[in-house]
């Protein structure tokens, strides 16, 4: 059974009441409040939230779209899952004070195709909210008007990149585009379009209602407000855990039990590998990436055959749209398995590889091969078995 440990859970608003605030305010105010607020996108990407309204508040075009990013599928992600769950009003509420902030009469929720079963309590929700004035037609009695709709994915890990989800949305096969333009420009059917994660959305009636100063407070240093993290393998506990942003990977792994730790992959299978020596780092976006996903592996785990595990996934995701990825991630799955069975006989060997990763990592069009290589470059470098040792290449 999940367990969400909320540390603002006695912060919850009222439903509404952010939105009526909101709506006392100049959208520019609105979009400044989020912008000084330092939020910086929560599904792992860190784009400043305010930036991005600001950006697609500024751009030409009437029909300005809103979109929630809620196709969570990163392995070992499912804190959006529970916020969908537990807080579809406030969810639906931060998409309305968005549509307010950039001119928007409509959003969209990109809903993930394995949680088919969570439509029945967005539309609860959004009726709710109908009925109270808070969306629809005329809120409040006033002239706004917005709306949201629920699509579902097909399962496809590459629409979790914002272009790739709006080719999605507009009925054609889930690739990402180049850029620019970007979405804030020419998104959804060519619109002025923000993309924002789940819990980034949940996060705005607070900032609202609290203000800036408030959400900065929360987090340590210059990480301001806090984040959700997914805890999961290893551990006495798995659950969703909320922590202030700038926290270090160990107290997160106190919290949730951790034991016998051998390695905690931090941001999903596209994430860093790290060893049980590294639990000072930080979970910020200037150390561990804090997208949400933390795997934890305890000595019993064979981290090569971890490994193989995630390149099958991401073989079996790539787009196959460009050549680095494609390719590239069948060639490290490859090598991964001679690992392995012991066929390959020095580090000198993989040198080759690792030149491909970073041939990935600058080549490749989306964040899928731009990250994939990382899982094997840290369990390689840092735990695999091979003559000579553990270490560096």
């Amino acid at each position: 059974m999940a367990e969400m440990r909320v540390l603002t859970a006695e912060l919850q608003p009222e439903a509404g009441a952010a939105l009526k605030k909101a709506l006392g305010m100049t959208a520019a105010d609105v979009v400044f409040e989020v912008r000084e607020s330092g939020m910086k996108g929560r599904g792992g990407a860190g784009f400043p939230t305010g930036i991005k309204w600001n950006l697609a508040g500024a751009a030409s075009g009437a029909d300005k779209m809103v979109i929630c990013n809620a196709d969570e599928g990163e392995p070992g992600t499912f804190k959006d899952r529970l916020l969908l769950e537990k807080y579809s009003m406030q969810l639906l509420e931060g998409m309305t004070i968005a549509g307010y902030a950039i001119g928007s009469s409509k959003g969209i929720i990109y809903l993930r195709a394995e949680y088919p079963y969570l439509v029945p309590a967005i539309m609860k929700a959004r009726q709710d909210l109908i009925d109270r004035k808070l969306m629809g037609h005329f809120i409040l009695g006033g002239n706004f008007t917005f709306d949201v709709e629920v699509r579902l994915g097909a399962g496809a890990y590459v629409c979790g990149e914002e272009t790739s989800l709006i080719e999605s949305l507009e009925g054609k096969r889930g690739e990402p585009r180049n850029k620019p333009p970007f979405p804030v420009n020419s998104g959804y059917l060519g619109r002025p379009t923000i993309v924002n994660n789940v819990e980034t959305f949940v996060n705005v009636p607070h900032i609202i209602l609290n203000g800036s100063d408030w959400y900065r407070g929360l987090g340590i240093g210059e990480n301001t407000g806090t984040k959700l993290f997914s805890v999961s393998g290893d551990v006495e506990k798995p659950g969703v855990y909320e922590l202030q942003m700038g926290s270090t990977i160990g107290e997160l792994l106190d919290l949730a039990g951790a034991e016998d730790v051998q390695a905690v992959q931090v941001g999903g299978a596209s994430g860093i590998t790290i060893t049980a020596g590294e639990l000072e780092r930080t979970l910020s976006f200037d150390d561990l990436p804090p997208g949400g996903s933390v795997i934890v592996f305890d000595r019993s785990r064979d981290m090569m055959d971890v490994l193989e595990n995630f390149l099958e996934f991401f073989v079996h995701e790539s787009c196959g749209q460009c050549t680095p990825c494609r390719e590239g991630n069948v060639r490290l799955l490859d090598v991964t398995r001679s690992i392995r069975d012991g066929r390959i006989a020095s580090r000198e060997e993989l040198k080759d590889f690792f030149m491909l990763a970073e041939i990935m990592k600058l080549g490749s069009k989306c964040g899928l091969g731009q990250t994939s290589p990382n899982c094997f470059v840290d369990i390689v470098t840092k735990l695999a078995e091979l003559p000579g040792g553990k270490g560096g290449i």
